[in-house]
């Protein structure tokens, strides 16, 4: 081998050897690299992932109702002179004008939330009486309670509000669960017809919340957040017995009128309320706090409000003032999917299910002035 065939010998094995030094540097740097993006592109949560839209259409973001309304369902316990100067400020900005509390309490109780907020601006406030239950092992509750109602309204109450206890969680000394169409309790809802005061009743809870927790449950995500929300088999009645007796109750107290909260729990299946109305003239709902259900099904439910206009009552639930405008824009415009304003609640957007002017004076204040006696009506149009 010549000089020159060992140089270029020699070359081509240095170049081979840095070639397989480089790519051994740099095979940790690809494999990192690799992992690295691997890694970027694991899959979210669900809480982690927040897709933003692309979508573009166009917005009408309503500030203030286009009506004056009432909110049939509201709560302030024990409210202070300055916490009710704050609210009637607020109420002034969205149109609120008739707000309806439904925590008063009874007797002296009752007394004080009156004062505190119809004493102060008598036009602004309606105030529910609530039940006691300190007495209920002792016999004769039902006549008692009557009794107490009677002197509510006396003192300013214009309704009786029934919390979810009642029929869930609610039990006898010897554990038997009060049920909602139980007979002790009817000379109460008789009261309510002879003094014609609503009742506002909550019964039960959305009927995920007694499905089982799991990852094909809709309401996964709240009940993550809230576990004691979730209704179990072994400690709370299926959702269905509940049903059934409280169809029962409002059947068999046709001269009572009663309101469904939260759209009785069949905003996921309007056609099913449908059918409550149908059978019991004496039933209206609000739609506090399940707006999303709506939003979602936005041909339906304006549908559903054209047909039972006179069965639909505004209410909101849990208070906070900016929160309103998502009833205003789901109910005046037609809006499309666009982000519900507590994410908990619904998995998805919404859409606008704009319904005509009758129908919105309807919801927003014309039924509640039906139900609710002493509201002066001289504060909304005709």
């Amino acid at each position: 081998m010549n000089s020159r065939q060992t140089i270029k010998w020699f070359s081509a094995i240095f170049i081979a050897f840095i070639a397989a030094a480089l790519a051994f540097i740099g095979w940790p740097r690809a494999a990192m690299t690799q992992q690295t993006s691997q890694k970027s592109q694991a899959t979210p949560t669900i809480d982690e992932y927040q897709p933003k839209s692309t979508l573009v259409t166009k917005e009408h973001k309503v500030e203030r109702a286009k009506f004056p309304f009432i909110d049939i369902h509201s709560h302030h316990w024990n409210p202070t002179a300055s916490e009710v100067d704050q609210l009637v400020k607020e109420m002034d900005t969205i149109n609120l004008r008739v707000m309806v509390n439904l925590s008063g309490g009874t007797g002296e109780g009752l007394k004080n939330t009156v004062a505190a907020m119809k004493g102060r601006y008598p036009d602004r406030f309606v105030v529910f009486a609530n039940m006691s239950y300190d007495d209920l092992n002792t016999p004769g509750f039902g006549k008692r309670v009557a009794e107490r109602l009677e002197q509510d309204v006396k003192n300013g109450a214009q309704g009786l509000k029934i919390f979810k206890d009642f029929g869930m969680e609610l039990k006898y000394a010897n554990g038997q669960r009060v049920h909602v169409d139980d007979p002790e309790f009817d000379a109460v809802f008789e009261k309510c017809a002879e003094l014609k005061i609503p009742v506002l009743i909550h019964v039960a809870e959305p009927s995920a919340f007694f499905d089982p927790w799991d990852y094909h449950n809709e309401r996964w995500q709240e009940l993550k957040e809230f576990p004691g929300r979730a209704r179990p088999p072994a400690k709370y009645p299926p959702f269905e017995t509940l049903m059934t007796e409280r169809n029962h109750l409002f059947a068999k107290h046709p001269r009572t009128n009663f309101i469904a909260a939260h759209l009785g729990f069949h905003g996921n299946d309007l056609e099913r309320l449908g059918k409550l109305f149908d059978a019991n003239p004496n039933v209206y709902v609000d739609i506090a706090a399940v707006l999303a259900e709506l939003g979602r099904q936005p041909y339906s439910a304006h549908d559903f409000l054209l047909k039972y206009q006179d069965r639909v009552l505004m209410g909101k639930d849990i208070y906070e003032v900016n929160e309103y405008k998502w009833y205003f824009r789901a109910l005046e415009t037609r809006d499309e999917y666009f982000e519900y304003y507590r994410h908990r609640h619904a998995f998805w957007r919404i859409y606008g299910f704009q319904v005509p002017d009758e129908v919105l004076k309807k919801v927003y204040y014309k039924n509640a002035l039906k139900l609710v006696p002493g509201i002066d009506a001289k504060a909304f149009p005709e």
